[in-house]
């Protein structure tokens, strides 16, 4: 198998960092144990194309928003038709109406709808308004979730091990990044997702200051890791015997686990949630959604927040994912591809889990068997495998998310990309676990 070469990729990335800080546009651009990142020119369907002539077939899908993939043409149509009309009017539109209208009908916890342009804003809105609403202030928010990379949001998102965590029962607040205030994290109480028990202690102690419990439903950000049974609904339950708000943090598992979310695909409808990525096919743009009542109680500010494009492009992406058949095919092809990582670990006796959800897929090296939790995921997941996994990976023409195993599928792949990233898989594997 023919390893690629990226001589030039590295030259420019080394000339960008002349210019540009770290030489990319966000942190999550190069993972931390590569020299340097490949350089793309384009993408189309499910590949992208580096400038050094090399084509690979990819999962990062723009860190979720590509859900159709790379260039594709009902969004390319829709955006270069408001183009043409101005991209942007600091006015409401009728299309504006028709997806505010579209989002109420497809889902579950949505009676009105706010916009703002990223999930990091879109979070910090929903705060807001929980707490605005409820007039507590307290947040509980789960170890290794991400919601952003505001202060108050960037707060126990990773750890090296266990004991940084700290004990169950009162998690530490981690806050890595230089110049974050200490103070902002004050209103937060970190808990262990997917624990019941602890949840319901926190709430019976804290509950008359706890504006919202927060988390991702699926937690996709580090694992990913699925949620026991009951664990969503009997969290709901705690939520209203305590008079708390639920949010479910969807930007990434909206319009991929389902059209509803993770909400329908689940069967537990929040109070609110947040939505981004997918939402509009790789145009910025992200909402909070909840009832009326709880919605009316703020209204966020912003220049770019559901511009005449985004809107687009989000009508156009939705437009797509409603067409029958849409998330079976995307099933049946993460279904394809994890059915044949299983294959492979046990063809080179190498204990690998891997599972299948719509338009999203898991991969744990060193486990064969889905992780509990973020502490689980730490204790037993060889990370180290799975960074050499990755850079292996990129070098043989398949590029993954980095320092994780989420695997994003578009309505692009094709039975012959997952036939071909199998066979990179089967080579790469053996050499990524020493």
């Amino acid at each position: 198998m023919k390893k690629y070469n990226t001589a030039k990729s590295k030259e420019l990335f080394f000339e960008t960092k002349k210019y540009l800080v770290d030489g990319v546009s966000s942190s999550f651009h190069k993972a931390d144990n590569e020299e340097y990142p490949v350089c793309m020119t384009h993408g189309k369907g499910s590949h992208l194309y580096g400038v050094d002539g090399n084509d690979y077939i990819d999962y990062v899908a723009g860190f979720g928003p590509m859900i159709l993939g790379y260039a594709p043409d009902v969004i390319n149509e829709a955006v270069t038709k408001q183009l043409a009309k101005g991209s942007q009017f600091s006015a409401p539109t009728e299309d504006l109406c028709r997806l505010a209208k579209k989002l109420t009908e497809i889902i579950p916890c949505a009676e009105m709808v706010s916009f703002q342009s990223s999930g990091t804003e879109a979070n910090m809105h929903a705060w807001r308004v929980a707490r605005a609403y409820t007039g507590k202030m307290k947040i509980v928010k789960f170890e290794g979730q991400y919601h952003g990379w505001a202060d108050e949001q960037k707060v126990t998102i990773g750890a090296e091990s266990i004991d940084d965590l700290g004990p169950r029962e009162k998690v530490n607040k981690l806050m890595p990044t230089a110049g974050q205030r200490v103070s902002t994290a004050d209103d937060l109480i970190i808990a262990p997702w997917n624990d019941v028990d602890v949840l319901e202690k926190i709430l019976r102690e804290q509950g008359d200051e706890i504006a919202a419990v927060l988390m991702e439903p699926y937690m996709c950000d580090e694992g990913p890791i699925l949620p026991k049974p009951g664990f969503l609904s009997t969290a709901k339950e705690l939520c209203r015997q305590h008079n708390v708000l639920l949010i479910f943090d969807e930007v990434i598992t909206g319009f991929r686990l389902s059209l509803g979310g993770a909400q329908q695909y689940f069967g537990v409808t929040p109070d609110m949630a947040v939505f981004g990525k997918a939402i509009a096919g790789g145009i910025s743009l992200s909402m909070i959604c909840g009832s009326r009542e709880i919605m009316s109680a703020g209204h966020p500010s912003g220049t770019f927040n559901a511009t005449p494009i985004a809107v687009a492009a989000s009508l156009a992406t939705i437009g797509e994912l409603e067409k029958p058949g849409t998330y079976e095919k995307m099933d049946a092809i993460g279904k394809r591809l994890t059915d044949g990582i299983l294959d492979i670990g046990k063809k080179h006796g190498i204990k690998v889990y891997a599972n299948h959800h719509n338009a999203i897929c898991q991969m744990q090296i060193g486990m064969d068997r889905a992780p509990l939790d973020f502490r689980d995921c730490l204790q037993n997941v060889n990370r180290e495998a799975y960074d050499r996994f990755y850079l292996l990976a990129r070098d043989y023409g398949v590029r993954l998310t980095s320092g994780r195993g989420r695997i994003y599928i578009s309505t692009a792949h094709t039975e012959a990309d997952i036939d071909r990233t199998l066979e990179v898989f089967d080579y790469i594997l053996p050499l990524s676990v020493k």
